[in-house]
C-alpha cells in the first residue's frame, strides 16, 4: 500500500531597484537554479534540466539519499517555472522501485506601487511503499513524519532563495550592466 506525503510552501520576495530589470535574470535558469541549492549539489544536463542530489534524509529508521532531475523554464513574463521529471532513490532498491517524487514551483514577477515583488509557491508531493515493518507503523504517525520531512525540505530552500537569490541577482547586474540592453516591461499588477 502506497503512502502519499505532501508540502507546500508560499514565498514572496521585495525586489530591490536594480540598473537592469529582475526578468532579465530570471531568464537564465542555471543562474536561479544555483541560488536555490548548493552548486555542489546541482548537475546540469542541458539548458533547461538540471538533476538535484537532495541531502541525505532520515525517515523513522530509514536514511534515504534522493536525486531529481528537475525542468526549469521561464515564460515570456519572467515567471520561472519548475517540475520534477524523474527521480531515484541511492542505495535502497525496494524504495527506489516503489517510489514516486513530484515537484512544481513558479516564481512570478509582478509590480505593485511601483515596487517588484517576486511570488512564488512550490508544492512537494511523494508517494512511496515503506517496507516492513515501517508499514505496521499506525498511519497518522507515518504521514505526520513524511510531511514534516518534505516541509523541512521546502522550508530549506525557501530559506536558502531568501538570503541567495537578491544576493546572486546584485552580483549579475553588476558583472552584466553593460552588456545588456535595458527593456522596458510591463510587469502583471498584483491583486493585494
Amino acid at each position: 500500500m502506497y503512502t502519499r506525503f505532501t508540502a507546500s510552501q508560499s514565498v514572496e520576495i521585495v525586489v530591490p531597484e536594480q540598473p537592469v530589470p529582475i526578468q532579465h535574470y530570471l531568464r537564465q535558469p542555471q543562474r536561479l537554479v544555483k541560488a536555490l541549492v548548493d552548486p555542489s549539489r546541482i548537475e546540469q544536463l542541458d539548458c533547461e534540466s538540471f538533476r538535484l542530489k537532495i541531502r541525505p534524509l532520515s525517515f523513522m529508521t530509514l536514511n534515504i539519499q534522493p536525486t531529481a532531475d528537475l525542468k526549469v523554464w521561464t515564460e515570456p513574463n519572467g515567471t520561472v517555472n519548475l517540475r520534477s521529471v524523474a527521480c531515484e532513490i541511492l542505495g535502497l532498491d525496494y524504495i527506489n522501485q516503489r517510489f514516486e517524487l513530484n515537484l512544481q514551483g513558479h516564481l512570478s514577477p509582478y509590480q505593485h506601487q511601483n515596487i517588484t515583488l517576486l511570488k512564488g509557491k512550490a508544492d512537494l508531493e511523494v508517494k512511496v511503499e515503506l517496507p516492513f515493518p515501517l508499514n505496521m507503523t499506525p498511519q497518522p504517525i507515518v504521514e505526520t513524519t513524511g510531511n514534516g520531512l518534505l516541509k523541512s525540505v521546502l522550508v530549506t530552500i525557501k530559506q536558502r532563495l531568501l538570503h541567495q537569490l537578491l544576493t546572486d541577482y546584485r552580483s549579475w547586474v553588476n558583472d552584466n550592466q553593460n552588456q545588456l540592453p535595458v527593456t522596458s516591461y510591463q510587469l502583471p499588477v498584483s491583486e493585494a
